[in-house]
């Protein structure tokens, strides 16, 4: 099994990973082709390049428009129509947060490696729960050689760099799918020319709040101790 796919994008399901520990199935959506129809429970989570999309979920309507990420839970069936090219991940069986965001913005917040930056757009609402990601590559960079335990999918939106993986190099540009299986080895690079940028879907995570340890939880205060540490007001169970 190749342990890269790069690939342009097209419409419909691109690879199928559901029979992984993180059961996903990656789709493409491109403008003038059918409505895609997706069947849950499961969560979609993605990015619109150009145009706008129209996302239906058990009755509701999200509208996703150019350079704008998502994440939409869907209990029966999710529709995908209107003009809109870009991608999607369905995380099956896991129920995420209804979320529409950006555009994305030109660079990354946080410091990633080997001077690449990055942005949590879409952040775990529980520790292990998947997310999706912006990643910004300025000119001339040699990413480290490096592996993921999970799968990852993403697609190029901006600027041009290589994808080095054990089988050799593949060129990205705009439009470009590149899709890692579990432990893949890879690196990103780009000249001296131009950066570039991209979104990323990871399906699991090991960051994020837990039931003993939330901004809401530590910041209530009861006489100078945070809530906390007082076993007695806390929480038990969620009804």
């Amino acid at each position: 099994m190749s342990t890269a796919l790069i690939r342009d994008l097209s419409h419909g399901l691109m690879s199928d990973f559901s029979d992984t520990e993180f059961p996903s199935q990656v789709y493409g959506f491109r403008a003038g082709e059918p409505d895609l129809l997706l069947r849950g429970p499961g969560t979609l989570f993605g990015f619109v390049w150009t145009g706008e999309k129209e996302i239906v979920s058990d009755g509701r309507t999200y509208r996703v428009g150019a350079m704008q990420h998502f994440s939409i839970p869907v209990e029966s069936q999710l529709s995908l129509t209107g003009s809109g090219t870009g991608y999607g991940v369905l995380r099956i069986g896991y129920i995420g947060l209804a979320s529409v965001g950006g555009p994305v913005e030109e660079r990354g917040r946080l410091k990633y490696i080997d001077g690449c930056s990055d942005t949590l757009l879409i952040s775990p609402p529980l520790r292990g729960d998947p997310c999706f990601n912006f990643l910004h590559f300025p000119t001339g960079i040699d990413q480290t050689k490096h592996t993921h335990p999970s799968i990852r999918a993403g697609l190029i939106h901006k600027g041009s760099g290589v994808c080095h993986t054990a089988e050799g190099t593949e060129t990205l540009s705009p439009g470009k799918m590149f899709i890692l299986y579990p432990d893949a080895i890879h690196a990103f690079s780009t000249d001296g020319t131009q950066g570039m940028s991209l979104t990323v879907f990871h399906p699991d995570s090991d960051f994020g709040p837990t039931h003993d340890e939330h901004p809401m939880l530590n910041r209530t205060i009861v006489n100078g101790v945070s809530a906390r540490h007082l076993d007695g007001i806390r929480t038990t169970e969620i009804v």
